[in-house]
């Protein structure tokens, strides 16, 4: 069943988003109209799921992949949506929102090995290779691999172990955005409050 050529699950998806975004402030989104409605979805998701690339954004609020690049680029170009190159992915945030640290962070975190990695570092500060190959259930040249791109990221230190960088910072992503992570982010965030000492800013 359609409503001025959008089916009604996309729509209910749609809102849905928007709902979530409704306290941002929606730049060029006046009009109600099906490409406001859109628009208004895709800042709501942003805010959920800051860091989400172009693919995942596209599928998760049901939208075409044109339909997605146009009004991405209308967000970009009234300066509320921006993004990151992120390897082969293209990262969407809410505009001035995050630093270029925690825009890196959130990049990783997203990833399923490098989050676990982390999530495990944050619980146990002093676990060596091999304890963090069991948490994330990879490899030992995996966890290498990984570690030389969060050291690159500087998201990670190798001087003498590992150690998480900004960890405060790092525990404060994880906690606020647990739910659109997964469910390893989700078992962290329920025993943080052991952990947190951050006061995050507004």
């Amino acid at each position: 069943m359609t409503d001025g050529g959008v089916d009604e699950s996309k729509r209910a998806t749609l809102r849905r988003f928007a709902a979530l975004g409704a306290t941002t402030p929606l730049v060029g989104l006046s009009s109600a109209d099906d490409d406001s409605d859109v628009r208004g979805a895709i800042v709501g998701y942003l805010a959920a799921t800051p860091g989400a690339h172009f693919s995942k954004l596209r599928d998760d609020l049901q939208l075409g992949t044109g339909e997605t690049q146009h009004h991405l680029r209308r967000l970009e170009r009234d300066g509320t949506v921006e993004h990151r190159k992120d390897g082969d992915y293209k990262r969407y945030f809410p505009a001035g929102r995050f630093s270029d640290f925690e825009q890196r962070a959130l990049g990783y975190l997203r990833r399923e090995t490098p989050r676990r990695m982390l999530i495990h570092l944050l619980r146990n500060p002093e676990a060596v290779g091999s304890e963090i190959a069991d948490a994330a259930d990879v490899s030992r040249s995996t966890v290498s691999k990984y570690a030389t791109e969060l050291e690159r990221a500087g998201l990670l230190g190798r001087e003498d172990g590992y150690r998480v960088e900004r960890p405060e910072t790092l525990l404060t992503l994880v906690v606020r955005y647990a739910d659109s992570f997964g469910e390893d982010a989700v078992a962290f965030a329920g025993d943080a409050d052991e952990f947190l000492r951050y006061e995050p800013r507004g």
